[in-house]
Order: structure tokens, then sequence, then C-alpha cells
């Protein structure tokens, strides 16, 4: 149950002065974790990306080969101030992952180490631009993709879920969240079967798989339409990343407040504590290493997909 969590990461990010250092001292009153808070400037204004280690007892940060999880919590800003008043639907993926890595600080604390390491990754930003996006307007970001992927998408990273507000759509019809298909190098590969296990037991419901067109995996700004950022971090990596959507029956616009729904954050983010365990333990896998291998023996490589394109 990570209900509190949210509520106390919610206070502190629904205020205009919301920002990464007042996050990373929670963090570090809590546990024995490493931060990291840089304020970035973008054209458009000014974000504090933060990253957050949390120690596996086995972790490569130790000496140990347990691999990484790295939990980014995907979004263009907390709030969408001054024209917007209040906490935005866009900020839920940050709500999501911080409150899964307070979680994990905390088990760690009171003595269940996870054997892994698990990175946190994400912005606060309480004031972003908006954008135009049909069916709803998005939220923008004060930094750009790159930019963003470089400060979150790390080398340590083995494996990645990126978790996001993905309610501005008409693809996704259920409130709660939903899983994408593994993502890898410019392939599209089966969704999990071990991660649709854990969302299985966490929501006590069959599991929810969105689409994802060959356009999502692709990077921003090459004026091709994408579903939103959640699959992003999969054009700066070669590491699997697989996307956990917060979702809505009906689009909601990434610039509305009032549409944060607890009960949805807290299951994507207690989602990805119980994938950290498992990742950590080596008993859940984001894709079939084998099946991978034979399909880059018939097919070739994908990386063009994580690029700009042809000669770009």
């Amino acid at each position: 149950m990570l209900l509190r969590q949210v509520i106390e990461l919610f206070d502190l990010l629904d205020t205009p002065a919301a920002n990464g250092t007042t996050v990373t001292d929670l963090f570090k009153e809590r546990g024995n974790v490493e931060v990291t808070v840089e304020n970035v400037k973008g054209d458009e204004g000014d974000t504090d990306c933060v990253t957050i280690l949390i120690k596996g007892s086995e972790g490569k940060s130790v000496g140990g080969s347990a691999p990484t999880l790295g939990i980014i919590g995907r979004l263009g800003g907390l709030g969408a101030r001054p024209e917007v008043t209040g906490f935005v639907s866009d900020g839920d993926g940050a709500l999501a992952a911080l409150a899964a890595g307070l979680k994990l600080t905390e088990m760690n604390t009171k003595g269940d180490i996870m054997k892994g390491d698990v990175i946190i990754a994400t912005h606060i930003c309480p004031d972003a631009p908006t954008q135009e996006h049909f069916p709803v307007p998005f939220m923008g970001s004060p930094i750009d993709m790159t930019t963003n992927n470089e400060k979150e998408v790390l080398p340590e990273m083995d494996a990645i879920l990126s978790i996001d507000t993905t309610k501005g759509n008409r693809v996704i019809n259920l409130n709660g969240f939903a899983l994408s298909p593994t993502i890898k190098e410019g392939y599209i590969l089966e969704v999990s079967n071990d991660l649709m296990d854990v969302m299985t037991r966490v929501t006590g419901k069959l599991p929810a798989i969105f689409p994802v067109a060959q356009q999502d995996i692709t990077p921003y700004g090459n004026d091709l339409h994408h579903l939103n950022s959640i699959l992003q971090p999969a054009t700066s990596t070669n590491a699997p990343v697989v996307g956990v959507a917060i979702t809505t029956e009906q689009p909601v616009a990434g610039c509305a407040t009032g549409a944060c729904h607890f009960e949805d954050v807290e299951s994507a983010a207690r989602f990805a504590v119980e994938v950290a365990k498992g990742y950590g333990d080596g008993i859940i896998s984001f894709y079939d290493q084998k099946e991978y291998d034979h399909l880059i023996e018939l097919y070739g490589p994908m990386n063009v997909f994580q690029t700009f394109g042809k000669d770009k």
C-alpha cells in the first residue's frame, strides 16, 4: 500500500514552489540514498532534473551483479502556471515514480532490501508550457526531449519502466493503468508475461495493454504523430523499455487540474515496486533474449527507428 507516499508527495508537488531539492530532502530523510538535483534551462523555462539511487544488497553500486531497474516519471510539467492553477494531470507520472521510490527507500531503511539497484529519474517543474494536440491539449516542457532523455535515461539502467499520464487519446479506454509491449532498439516486442503476471496480482484484474504504433517509438521532432512521450526513453538506450500508462476512459487534457486519481497513481506505483523486487531477484524478464537474437538474425537491427531517419 502506497497511499501515504502518494499523498505526502502530492502535497510537496502541488505548489508553485515545488522543486527538486524539497523532494530529494524527503528521500534523504527517509533513508540512505544518493540523489542528484540539476536545474536545467530551456527555451521555455527551467526545471529541476532529479535522480535517486536506491542501492540494492547485490547491486552494481556496491560491486554486485544484480540488474538495475530504472523507473522514469515522464511528464512535461507538474503545473501550467500562470495559465492554470494547481497540479495538472500530466504530473501523475512523476508522482507515481517518486511514490514508488519513496516506498523502496523506506523498505530499505526497515531492512527489506532489494537485491538490485533502483534508479528513479524525473523532473520537477511547476510552471511548464502547454501545446496543442489532438484530441485534447498536451503539456509542453521547458526542456527539449533530447535533453530530457540525457538527464533521465541513464546508462546504468538495465531495464526501464516509463510511467506517464496517457489520457489524451481515444485508444486506451479504462481508468487505471496499462502496459505497452516491450520496446528495444527499434523493435516492438511481445508483451512480457512476467510483467502481465505482476499487473494481474497488483490490480486483481486482467492485464490491460495499450497499442503502440511504429511512430510512437521514434524520436520527438521528426514531424510524426506520437501517442505521447511515454516511449521516448526507448530512443536513447539499448535497454528494454516498457511504458506504464496512467489512463482514463475519456480523453483528459494533460493541462487539466483536479484529474489526479489517487487510486490509479497508487496502483501504478505499487506495480513498479513489485517489478523492482522481481527484476532485482532475476525472476522477472522484460523480453525473451533468445527470441530477440533470432529476430536480429532474421531481419537485422532496427536502430534506425531510434534516429530521426535515414541521412538525418
